[in-house]
């Protein structure tokens, strides 16, 4: 049997939803998938390519967690096979890649307050508080906004450093999205993107920057991926929520927040403000951007090896590392979605 050799692939490509790919052939070299993007879900991803490594190792993927919007350039100058972004890409973005895009989302999770306040081992913080702290308007822990919430606990007379993203970030948008959704002020002031202009604080790069800020930072707070800040024991605040709750960031009260999303046909769904009662109020989608057209059908094969995985064997491993496994029903419409991608 004459051996094949598959080169790595370093052109631009997506994910695909279905199919298999065999083991290489003795001299056969492994197909090499590169891809980058959103830190928020990297975590999942890379426990997932190791997984699949396991029992495929005809396919490695190479990810890089450089935050959404520098996966969102990437993908779209071509520089990598996917993206991946907890912002989905918009009209616009969409219309800058030729090859088409199909956006693909693969797991949820909540966005958490992490804090460094000696002494405050629980937190409350009202959507009143929690924004004017990200405005600048509250500034010290023992303010009147942040006591009123957690009566009994003494909150120091410390100054608050804000921590935010200093890339463009899906987790940023996401975030930004939330207070506009709560706060006029915010709307009408910082506003939306997956790069803001913070009025106050320091900024930090990916969930590692912001969390290794926090934490040698007394007095500090920021947002990151919940099970990134569960991962390294970072204290998170206890949220109001849209019905005046006060619900802590857990795998319950993620579900209670998609309770009710239902997915246009683009799979762009975003839940600003969850209403229910036991709703954690900051959860988002996160979604991988794949192409619609591939020039090599054994690249698509592996695409397609590795999105099935995701969607399946991988969505058991999500609730572990502190992500949302994705109902069946939604499962399976976006196997279906990514079923559209040709060859």
């Amino acid at each position: 049997m004459r051996s094949r050799s598959v080169a790595t692939i370093t052109f631009a490509i997506g994910l695909l939803a279905t199919g298999a790919l065999a083991s290489p052939a003795l001299g056969q070299t492994p197909i090499t998938l590169q891809g980058a993007g959103a830190t928020f879900p990297a975590p999942l991803y890379q426990r997932w390519f190791q997984e699949l490594g396991k029992t495929n190792p005809g396919i490695r993927v190479n990810y890089q967690p450089v935050g959404s919007g520098a996966g969102i350039k990437q993908f779209t100058e071509g520089l990598v096979q996917f993206g991946a972004s907890d912002a989905a890409m918009t009209d616009e973005q969409i219309a800058q890649v030729k090859s088409g895009v199909v956006l693909l989302p693969m797991t949820a999770g909540s966005i958490v307050l992490a804090y460094n306040v000696p002494g405050v081992a629980e937190l409350k913080l009202s959507r009143a508080a929690y924004t004017d702290i990200f405005l600048g308007k509250v500034r010290k822990w023992n303010d009147a906004a942040i006591a009123a919430a957690n009566p009994g606990v003494t909150l120091p007379d410390t100054p608050i450093t804000v921590v935010s993203r200093s890339d463009g970030s899906g987790t940023t948008y996401v975030f930004s999205n939330h207070l506009a959704a709560v706060s006029e002020a915010w709307k009408s002031g910082p506003g939306v993107g997956t790069s803001v202009q913070f009025p106050v604080g320091v900024g930090g790069k990916g969930n590692a920057g912001v969390t290794a800020l926090i934490k040698q930072t007394p007095g500090a707070i920021g947002y990151v991926e919940f099970g990134y800040a569960e991962q390294t024991k970072m204290p998170m605040a206890v949220l109001e929520n849209r019905s005046g709750k006060y619900v802590k960031a857990d795998l319950a009260s993620a579900q209670a927040a998609l309770a009710d999303v239902k997915l246009p046909p683009d799979l762009r769904a975003w839940i600003p403000d969850p209403a229910g009662a036991a709703a954690y109020p900051i959860v988002t989608y996160t979604w991988l951007l794949c192409y619609k057209q591939y020039a090599d059908a054994s690249v698509a094969s592996a695409l397609k090896t590795v999105i099935r995985y995701g969607l399946t064997d991988g969505q058991k491993l999500s609730g572990e590392l502190g992500y949302v496994p994705l109902p069946d029903a939604v499962a399976k419409t976006v196997l279906d979605a990514a079923g559209t991608i040709a060859p």
